[in-house]
């Protein structure tokens, strides 16, 4: 707090009520405050973003801006003082409590990452659209996103069918024509389900259209440490697969309550992602932290590579891989062990080979 009582980001405010609606639900959102509360921001900034400049400040002065749908009084009050110069208040309150650094270690890798693996969108369990996460994904420094939607078999996070993924490929090649130019490049990429024999849930004719393909395990996660061990090492084995996600499924925190991780051979497991050249992830979550230290210790010893990943399943949850830096760092991991710290070209000819 400054004199008086104001914060460092108090003042004058020039980049208008649809960046400031979008600026605190992304500061919400890296807060890990309610869903439902987040969306308000987001839903008021699709709102008035088609609407001309001038019918938003008139709609201000009338004080007539509750009136459209998708506008109550907290998101009017971030309008209203966005469109009059002045930074909103809600936001100024964001800023100081959640704009700097989620962890205080990692920060040298942090800034060496050039992009993000492992990330949702409204097509399956996100909360935002394809677009939002991409243009989110720029703002906060990245060379490019893989979207990696869910795979059909997890209906409770509306995994893809083969149709809607197909479609979404569109989507993506639409959002990357809109955005040519820009140094930025969204990926084609899914989390698909390893299944209990260990083979992948979707068909392979469509994997095989994908920049990066991430597989983990959601189901069965007490499955006999024997038969977790043989499911993971086949996936890992099929030469579609390029990152192992997070590896034993381990809940530790969070609204979702806490679980224990699934039981496996793990140096069997990093040893065979070290084999075939597969990516261990650090998830970044702070409700899973996984791999957990000791394992995480073990894929280093083994010679693994690493893929830092956000997991995000809405644009301020991108940040969330200041977690993983830090935990990477304290494991001293090499920097080009970690597959997001290279250029697109090099991360996309390695993803391929396999």
């Amino acid at each position: 707090m400054s004199a008086g009582g104001k914060t460092a980001y108090d003042g004058p405010y020039e980049d208008g009520p649809v960046a400031a609606l979008r600026r605190v639900a992304f500061l919400m959102e890296r807060g890990r405050e309610e869903t439902r509360r987040v969306r308000a921001f987001r839903n008021a900034a699709a709102t008035i973003l088609p609407l001309p400049a001038d019918e938003v400040a008139r709609r201000v002065d009338a004080g007539t801006l509750t009136e459209l749908a998708g506008i109550g009084p907290s998101t009017a009050a971030v309008i209203e003082s966005a469109v009059r110069g002045q930074r909103p208040e809600r936001l100024a309150r964001l800023e100081a409590e959640h704009a700097g650094p989620l962890a205080p270690g990692g920060r040298e890798l942090r800034a060496a990452l050039r992009g993000d693996l492992h990330s949702h969108s409204d097509w399956s369990d996100g909360g935002s659209p394809i677009e939002e996460m991409a243009f989110t994904a720029i703002e906060v420094g990245h060379e490019y996103l893989v979207l990696t939607d869910h795979s059909p078999r997890l209906t409770v996070a509306n995994g893809l069918s083969v149709a809607r993924l197909t479609k979404q490929l569109g989507v993506v090649d639409a959002v990357d024509e809109h955005l040519a130019g820009s140094g930025f490049t969204l990926l084609k990429g899914i989390e698909v389900d390893i299944l209990d024999d260990g083979s992948l849930d979707q068909a392979d004719e469509l994997l095989a259209r994908l920049d990066v393909r991430v597989a983990s395990v959601h189901s069965k996660l007490k499955m006999d440490p024997d038969l977790m061990t043989r499911r993971m090492v086949a996936a890992i084995r099929n030469p579609r697969t390029n990152v192992l996600g997070h590896c034993t499924g381990r809940l530790i925190t969070g609204n979702r309550g806490v679980r224990p991780g699934s039981t496996f051979d793990a140096r069997a497991v990093f040893g065979a992602c070290a084999e075939h050249d597969v990516a261990v992830e650090i998830n970044s979550r702070p409700e899973r932290r996984d791999p957990p230290t000791k394992l995480l210790e073990l894929a280093r010893d083994l010679g693994c590579l690493f893929s830092i990943d956000s997991d995000s399943h809405a644009p301020g949850q991108l940040d969330f891989l200041d977690y993983g830096c830090e935990r990477a760092e304290a494991a001293g991991i090499d920097p080009d062990r970690i597959v997001n710290t290279w250029p697109r070209d090099r991360l996309l000819a390695w993803a391929r080979k396999r």
